[in-house]
């Protein structure tokens, strides 16, 4: 999330992108003479020219958090033991879900969380302010608050508690632009101890498909500071996303590929200084929309294999889920089966 929070005669104002532009003459200069042209020719060099502004004017690149986002979405995400979950729609902005775990390798837990969204529309399926929370059995509590304060300034509040003490909460204010996004972010401030977290975010669009951007993390706490700057560079092709980070921390590189409507591909490399690791993994996602399936897979250079299949039971509002993920360096297996009700 972003922030960004006279001369003596006023100046004309900027040509609308898109539309006819404004000229201004510099003292002591006269514009030379134009020769008078068809109708037709006119309406083609206006043309012209609307394409030529379309095509300088640059899309709003995200967020920097979402430059991986894409591709991670390819792989499928972990389960053990048995989950249900209940979603209830109490009206038309407030919902409610109920969610219970039952696991062989840990505590079995109940989670009950519940969502708001509010009456201001900014765009298509898009209305703030949104708040979202859930609270298990032993009292722990996660919530967030994202407010769109302006058109182009939003705002996200998220802290957590354990067992009725507050351990993590953050603060975010995010600026969109035309064609660039920054963020700030304040993690854990503590005016006392001296102590906190400040992340800043800009990304910028270079290119319709270029974008670059660069991260920068400062943390202070009793006895130790520090600076951590990483750089970021992301190109979306037609069908493709290639994204690039790095920095003091280590490397992320992430290439996503959607081949057709049903097939998706990605592939991630991870390098990290301070564990001394590198990884690199493979996950593919299979839609099949007739048969209402979604398979996802994966593979590491860890040589952990990780499946999933999700399967709608339409016209029920009913949703099965299987998972299963094999470590064969460890000698481990994990699987999951999940419903969704709603």
């Amino acid at each position: 999330m972003g922030s960004v929070l006279a001369a003596s005669s006023p100046s004309p104002p900027p040509p609308v992108p898109g539309g006819p532009g404004l000229t201004s003459v510099p003292p002591g200069f006269t514009m030379p003479t134009v020769s008078p042209v068809s109708p037709a020719g006119s309406a083609v060099s206006s043309a012209a020219g609307g394409q030529q502004e379309a095509e300088l004017t640059l899309p709003n690149p995200g967020t920097f958090e979402e430059c991986h986002r894409k591709c991670k979405e390819v792989f499928p995400v972990q389960m053990e033991g048995v989950r249900l979950t209940v979603n209830k729609g109490l009206s038309n902005h407030f919902q409610v879900n109920h969610n219970i775990m039952l696991s062989t390798m840990g505590d079995s837990t109940y989670r009950f969380g519940a969502t708001y969204v509010g009456t201001k529309q900014t765009g298509p399926g898009e209305a703030f302010p949104v708040m979202v929370g859930d609270m298990d059995n032993s009292g722990s509590l996660n919530a967030q608050i994202i407010h769109q304060v302006t058109n182009r300034v939003r705002s996200k509040l998220a802290f957590q508690t354990q067992q009725q003490k507050f351990v993590n909460w953050q603060g975010d204010a995010e600026f969109r632009g035309e064609d660039f996004t920054a963020t700030v972010t304040v993690g854990n401030p503590d005016v006392m101890m001296g102590s906190g977290i400040v992340v800043a975010h800009y990304l910028q669009s270079i290119t319709p498909s270029l974008a670059l951007g660069g991260e920068l993390v400062y943390h202070r706490r009793p006895g130790e500071e520090g600076t951590v700057m990483s750089l970021a560079g992301r190109y979306t092709g037609s069908n493709f996303i290639a994204t690039l980070t790095l920095g003091g921390a280590g490397a992320h590189a992430s290439y996503y590929h959607k081949a057709n409507d049903q097939l998706q591909v990605g592939v991630e490399f991870e390098a990290s200084t301070r564990m001394q690791d590198t990884s690199v993994s493979f996950g593919y996602q299979l839609d099949v929309p007739k048969a209402n399936l979604l398979f996802k897979g994966s593979i590491d250079s860890n040589w952990v294999v990780g499946a999933t299949l999700e399967k709608k039971l339409l016209p029920l509002p009913l949703s099965l889920a299987l998972c299963s993920f094999l470590n064969h360096r460890k000698n481990k297996f994990q699987c999951g089966f999940g419903v969704t009700i709603g």
